[in-house]
């Protein structure tokens, strides 16, 4: 579903990540991981056409994504960034409803099946009672679901998140991951987010996508935890990663 090819991403004379090569597919929920500014949002970006490769090719269903153009990008491919978002103006099925953008007419006028794929995003995430609410009475993470149930609207096969948990407090990040991995099992999206949150991605993703640059690592949860990326990622003298727990110790 997303193919990496001998991707080269950096800027200028940095060279972020360099030819590598994986791949995801459908009904996974993924975690990317990676130290601050290793380029997980320069991946993401890469992903969604935001950002030119150096080398290497971005596939999407068999279709490279230069070869795209937008509105069939947007059919295929929706993000949501790591920004606090508050509209103030809009209700919230209105905001939801901007994800009907690349189906709708030229006046953005919504058809039936456009209000029906509305309703249906805002009730898989369990935010139906808040149709006619505005996010600025709302909390970090209900207007996170709002914005997943946007991108669930846009009907995309795919579904990448910058940080979605930066925001959240312990309890509310893990009910929105449990809502993501839901969501890519039930409705078979290939779900990607970056986190620092490593206790969540190693107890609930299906796949562990690691940045040690300038190497991309894609392995099954149970390998990763077993294959000692991690451990060389999060290795110094203060801190170590323990496998068999699953746990980063301070020593």
């Amino acid at each position: 579903m997303i193919q990496l090819k001998d991707l080269t991403l950096g800027y200028e004379q940095r060279i972020l990540l360099e030819k590598v090569s994986t791949h995801i597919t459908g009904g996974q929920l993924v975690a990317l991981l990676g130290r601050n500014g290793t380029g997980k949002s320069t991946l993401l970006r890469a992903i969604m056409g935001l950002e030119t490769p150096k080398t290497g090719e971005i596939i999407l269903h068999g279709k490279n994504i230069a070869s795209l153009k937008p509105e069939k990008l947007a059919r295929k491919i929706s993000f949501v960034t790591t920004d606090k978002v508050r509209i103030a103006n809009l209700r919230c099925k209105d905001v939801v409803a901007l994800g009907r953008a690349p189906y709708t007419n030229w006046i953005g006028q919504l058809q039936a099946e456009d209000e029906k794929r509305v309703v249906t995003a805002m009730h898989l995430v369990g935010m139906s009672d808040y149709a006619e609410k505005t996010m600025d009475k709302m909390s970090d993470g209900e207007c996170q679901r709002i914005m997943i149930a946007r991108a669930l609207a846009q009907d995309t096969p795919i579904i990448l998140l910058d940080e979605p948990t930066a925001f959240l407090d312990l309890p509310n990040r893990y009910e929105l991951c449990l809502l993501l991995k839901k969501l890519a099992q039930t409705e078979g999206k290939c779900i990607l987010f970056s986190t620092h949150d490593l206790d969540i991605a190693l107890s609930l993703c299906d796949t562990i996508m690691l940045i040690d640059n300038p190497q991309l690592y894609s392995l099954p949860t149970n390998e990763m935890i077993t294959s000692g990326h991690i451990e060389r990622l999060f290795h110094n003298e203060s801190i170590t990663f323990d496998a068999q727990a699953m746990k980063i110790r301070i020593r």
